[in-house]
């Protein structure tokens, strides 16, 4: 696949050569950087790289608050019996875990309800609700989803239960009518940060509760790990105050991590002292995810609520191979959906893909829909069912909603939600054809040329030079301050130029897929630096082209720390590479 490089533009570059003064010295690239994030002050920088839980937002900023802390604290003063109802996935898990556990210290009688994906579907359900009046709850508090929910909302009146929801996804004109809904995408939520997850919605509600309590606000702290956990896995935007509870959730992983968590990552091999959003996304999310995916994802809260050293290990050990079994479906499945996505393209060459297969598992389809939207670059839904009713999961590239996509096809289907990168779907499979038709039709009309080639946006040129030092210099040690990482504070690319081979390239891992090589200046004589290319291996013969002729190259990249053999040093993580004359 071939990338559109882009610099990222700044509105006023002087800006950049007045923080590097204001901050030392600081090198032009990682002056460029913190500019292009908003930091352009020492001021600024000074709360960038200090980020403190007191720069947080008062939570009765948020529409709704006011009656859910009342609600809660009345729930507390009267000891009801309370049920949460969370959500499948590692956000829904965590939250529920999360206030089940914080009303139960509080002294309530308190359980959760988690939906199973194949009975109960996404979202509140009356099934769900019947099975609050059942446990003698009074209360429900539904967390990560409730939105959209208007009729359950209502049904909920009609069998005496209050309801407060907290939610962080895409809301309608109008809410349900409930005794709250927290949801920072209201339109009419004044609350100054959108990007919330669901557990940090739910844990902004705590804050609140604690505050009509009169209790200290550090009751809250316990519970950064799990936050982290779900900003992490959930792909919210890691800036504003996501990235303050996200670094003080890290703080909390290494330092006093729950059983569930800690168990967890024996499992999975993560040493949680130096625990990162990534690791967090391809290590212990998934198997968290897992048992959602493929069953029952009460194991999941189970494992996040559990107190027993001997509990949590053995459900740890579970979901890491229910996760085991769940990449075995996505290997399968993702196969299969390639050839299809393929046939598609060559045929039709839509700005959408929708693929089908009644037999796909429904735990897998969104964890195969975002591979072949690395592979197609173009949004993707993948249906399966075969009972007249077909349910998937889309997901899109950056600048496209897929949510306004599919809003402009709902007349074709059943229901969906969600949000702009991300949404479920369901449609009479006797709509099929019209809906892939529609749906190709709806992107078109929102995307641009530019849009349909993937780019890779550059931070700064860099001279290799400049990381001097190591791991130990000031370069890399301002660097790694710039986490946590994550949406819209990913980790900075640079553009290196007037490079050279040294050594041999090579191909590596088990399908020989990626890219090995070393880089220097050509000018400078400086030190060389290693570079691991994934996903790159088609880039070899170009580098051996270069070689042979002396053609100098171009690196985009990211700056690394890589550990082997009990020896760490810098890495450059390649996003591409290309001879100079491109």
């Amino acid at each position: 696949m071939n990338y559109r490089w882009t610099l990222r533009p700044i509105d006023n570059e002087a800006s950049v050569g007045e923080i590097a003064r204001q901050l030392n010295d600081l090198p032009d690239p990682l002056a460029r950087a913190l500019v292009l994030r908003g930091v352009d002050s020492f001021d600024a920088a000074k709360h960038f790289f200090r980020p403190s839980l007191d720069a947080v937002h008062d939570p009765f900023l948020m529409r709704d608050m006011d009656a859910a802390a009342d609600r809660l604290a009345e729930a507390v003063a009267r000891k009801e019996r309370v049920m949460v109802y969370g959500d499948y996935d590692v956000d829904g898990t965590t939250s529920a875990a999360m206030m089940t556990t914080f009303l139960r210290e509080l002294g309530v009688e308190a359980t959760y309800f988690v939906p199973n994906r194949f009975e109960h579907g996404y979202g509140l359900c009356t099934a769900g609700l019947d099975e609050a009046v059942e446990r003698g709850a009074s209360l429900v508090i539904a967390i990560d989803c409730g939105i959209t929910a208007h009729d359950e909302a209502a049904y909920a009146r009609t069998l005496g239960l209050d309801l407060v929801i907290c939610d962080h996804h895409t809301a309608l004109d109008t809410v349900p009518d409930a005794v709250a809904v927290l949801d920072p995408k209201r339109p009419d939520c004044p609350y100054p940060f959108d990007g919330l997850s669901g557990c940090g919605v739910g844990y902004k509600l705590m804050q609140a509760t604690l505050d009509r309590l009169n209790l200290e606000p550090e009751r809250a702290h316990p519970y950064l790990d799990l936050l982290a956990v779900s900003i992490a896995a959930d792909i919210v935007p890691v800036v504003g105050e996501n990235r303050l509870l996200m670094h003080a959730g890290l703080e909390r992983l290494a330092s006093q991590p729950r059983l569930g968590l800690l168990a967890l990552a024996e499992a999975t091999g993560v040493d949680l002292e130096a625990c990162s959003t990534s690791r967090i996304v391809f290590s212990m999310g998934p198997r968290i995810n897992a048992a959602g995916r493929l069953g029952d994802a009460g194991r999941a809260v189970d494992l996040l609520m559990a107190t027993d050293p001997a509990l949590a290990r053995r459900l740890a050990g579970d979901l890491d191979l229910l996760n085991r079994q769940r990449q075995e479906l996505d290997r399968n499945t993702l196969a299969e959906a390639l050839a299809e996505a393929e046939a598609h393209v060559e045929a039709h060459d839509p700005f959408a893909l929708v693929l089908h297969q009644p037999h796909w598992h429904s735990g897998v389809i969104g964890i195969v829909a975002s591979r072949i939207v690395e592979r197609f670059h173009r949004p993707t839904l993948m249906l399966t069912g075969d009972s007249g009713v077909a349910r998937g999961s889309a997901r899109s590239i950056d600048g496209v909603s897929i949510y306004d996509a599919l809003a402009a096809c709902s007349d074709l289907l059943i229901g969906f939600g969600g949000h702009h990168a991300a949404a479920g779907v369901s449609l009479d499979i006797a709509n099929l054809p019209a809906f892939r038709e529609a749906l190709s039709e709806a992107v078109g009309a929102r995307i641009t040329p530019e849009q349909r080639e993937p780019e890779i946006e550059i931070d700064a040129p860099l001279d290799l030079g400049e990381i001097e030092g190591g791991v130990g210099g000031r370069f890399w040690q301002v660097l790694r301050q710039f986490g946590p990482f994550g949406p819209e504070n990913q980790r900075p690319v640079f553009w290196g130029r007037d490079l050279r081979l040294v050594g041999e390239p090579k191909t590596v891992g088990k399908d020989q897929s990626h890219l090995k090589l070393r880089v220097a200046q050509r000018q400078n004589g400086g030190g060389s630096y290693s570079v691991i290319g994934f996903g790159l291996a088609e880039r070899l013969d170009m580098l051996k082209e270069s070689a042979r002729t002396g053609t100098p190259l171009e690196l985009a990249f990211n700056v690394e720390e890589n550990t082997w053999n009990g020896r760490t040093e810098l890495q450059l993580k390649a996003k591409d590479v290309r001879p100079a004359s491109a």
